[in-house]
């Protein structure tokens, strides 16, 4: 067996959908790709009762070259659905999840993967032998910025979110985070989410709103990163962050004036999730992946996860989503021999699950979705609201009611 192709990546995809028509949806994300790929992401969502489930969403397959990460989701998806068709655990290693741990995740959570965000781009690396010169292709195949010059095709889908993306303006001179030159192999396109690749991830995330981990899955370094990757952290002034355009050309070195602000709960739970991640990596068979900040790795700009992390900031009403990347292989290769693959799969896999267990609803937050799904029925059966009408007091009783999960979970810290 080798590496999933583009066209076997999105059979498999539908292959799941159609042997489990009642746990997955299939979702075709709307960009279509300079070469007219359409890709798919594949939802995994249990028993139906369960109103109130976070959303977990995995990506992949954005550098062309790091041919592993949709093999990775692609297994993902299967051994949930086959633990939970069969009321079984799965066993990665020395990593275990119990049967009931399964069903709980797929019963309580949505679990979202997109295992190939570049389709393009693996189509061109992958038509070549490993570690040649196109197989190393990173970006996507967009010609639009080449003037016709093959080593100026594409741009680089991680560096084309709306995250600080003209970093000539809001990073210190010289630092580097992305590339305004089309010939480099972190060129960030011409404005943020130019590209239909990042725009589908994107459409994805705002297609769940109540999405609250994001991981993007790359190669290489044994990593497990998390926001920010502009700069260094700091939990004490708010006014000193991605937003306050008083910094502009400040960011991106280390151990100066300006640090980018995590409220401390927030860096607490980033810290938390991405351990969680990196704990079940090591329960496989003894990897020590490194959970760390972004920055420490280097400076970056217009990348997912800080991109998703922002949208608590910048629209609170979303809700929060902490975003993370995982740079698997600890060796220096983007092009692990099949039987090292395999090993990879089972440990990424393993601290992936492990999020998904750790997503999961507390058991008060199932409880008041009970309540609240048999409150709302009564009401229905006590003021219908085809006698009352929108305008009288079913409508404001229905306003204060959707408003009290809201205000509970703000309160316990979950919202």
């Amino acid at each position: 067996m080798t590496f999933l192709n583009v066209v076997e990546i999105e059979s498999a995809l539908v292959a799941l959908r159609n042997a489990y028509p009642s746990l997955t949806q299939l979702i075709p994300l709307p960009n279509e790709t300079y070469e007219h790929r359409q890709s798919n992401a594949l939802l995994i969502r249990g028993s139906p009762w369960f109103e109130c489930r976070p959303a977990v969403v995995f990506v992949s397959g954005v550098h062309a070259r790091e041919w592993g990460g949709p093999d990775i989701l692609v297994n993902l998806a299967t051994d949930l659905l086959e633990a939970y068709s069969t009321n079984a655990g799965l066993a990665y290693g020395g990593k275990v999840f119990a049967a009931d741990v399964i069903r709980s995740i797929v019963d309580q959570t949505d679990v979202v993967v997109f295992p190939d965000v570049n389709p393009d781009g693996r189509a061109y690396s992958m038509a070549a032998p490993a570690d040649s010169a196109q197989a190393l292709w990173r970006k996507n195949r967009n010609p639009a910025s080449s003037g016709g010059v093959a080593t100026r095709i594409g741009v680089d889908v991680n560096r084309n979110y709306d995250f600080l993306w003209n970093f000539p303006v809001t990073f210190a001179p010289n630092v580097g985070p992305a590339s305004t030159d089309p010939s480099s192999y972190t060129f960030s396109g011409t404005g943020p989410f130019s590209e239909p690749e990042s725009r589908n991830v994107q459409w994805l995330v705002d297609r769940f709103p109540r999405a609250r981990y994001f991981v993007d899955v790359h190669s290489y370094t044994g990593l497990v990163l998390y926001p920010w990757g502009d700069d260094q952290n700091q939990t004490t002034d708010p006014s000193m962050s991605f937003r306050n355009s008083a910094w502009d050309g400040k960011r991106g070195i280390a151990n100066d004036a300006y640090r980018d602000y995590v409220p401390a709960w927030r860096l607490a739970e980033l810290q938390t999730a991405a351990a969680i991640m990196r704990d079940g990596i090591l329960a496989v068979r003894g990897q020590s992946y490194v959970s760390q900040q972004g920055f420490a790795l280097y400076p970056t700009s217009g990348t997912s996860e800080d991109w998703a992390f922002t949208r608590e900031f910048l629209s609170p009403s979303r809700g929060k989503l902490s975003g993370f990347v995982i740079e698997f292989n600890k060796n220096i290769d983007f092009f692990p021999t099949w039987a090292e693959m395999v090993d990879l799969i089972a440990d990424i896999d393993a601290g992936l699950i492990a999020l998904c267990a750790y997503a999961r609803p507390g058991r008060f937050a199932v409880i008041l979705c009970w309540i609240r799904k048999w409150f709302w029925a009564i009401l229905h059966r006590v003021f219908p609201p085809e006698l009352w009408g929108p305008y009288g007091p079913w409508d404001r009783m229905v306003q204060v009611i959707r408003g009290i999960p809201k205000f509970i979970g703000r309160v316990i810290g979950r919202e």
